[in-house]
């Protein structure tokens, strides 16, 4: 296990990726690699094609935290920030994170590779596992 000091890699997916972005971006330092799968990475989706996932999100899970589903959950990050090498993993089926999402983050994420996985949904690293590890290890090995 790692000390607190040394630094790690990262591996999020949906809004974890937000709170691994965030972390990246005010910790760098702490971070040597990072994958982020299929999520927002803190950036406003709006005008990439994303769809509205909050309303089914609340009507599934009625005791979740409001903060979840808060507009605010997922405010813009500064991801040009983000120093550490950065694997993107991303469905092209996915309605919630579509790949223009990874697409938008390659761009703004100066160390960043961005992966797509055919017929891969937001749930892709659990509809495509051992594609998604193998990814995921060869980018962390």
């Amino acid at each position: 296990m790692a000390k607190m000091d040394e630094p790690v890699d990262l591996v999020a997916q949906s809004m974890g990726g937000v709170v691994a972005a965030r972390i990246a971006i005010e910790r760098p330092e702490l971070v040597r690699r990072l994958v982020l799968c299929v999520t927002s990475g803190g950036v406003n989706m709006a005008g990439l094609g994303a769809a509205d996932w909050r309303p089914a999100y609340r009507k599934s899970f009625l005791n979740a935290a409001e903060w979840i589903t808060s507009s605010l959950a997922a405010s813009d990050l500064p991801v040009e920030k983000i120093a550490a090498p950065t694997l993107l993993i991303w469905g092209d089926a996915d309605p919630i994170s579509p790949v223009a999402v990874g697409r938008h983050l390659e761009a703004r994420i100066p160390n960043a590779r961005l992966e797509v996985v055919a017929g891969g949904d937001h749930d892709v690293a659990a509809t495509h596992p051992e594609l998604v590890a193998a990814l995921i290890a060869r980018h962390l090995g």
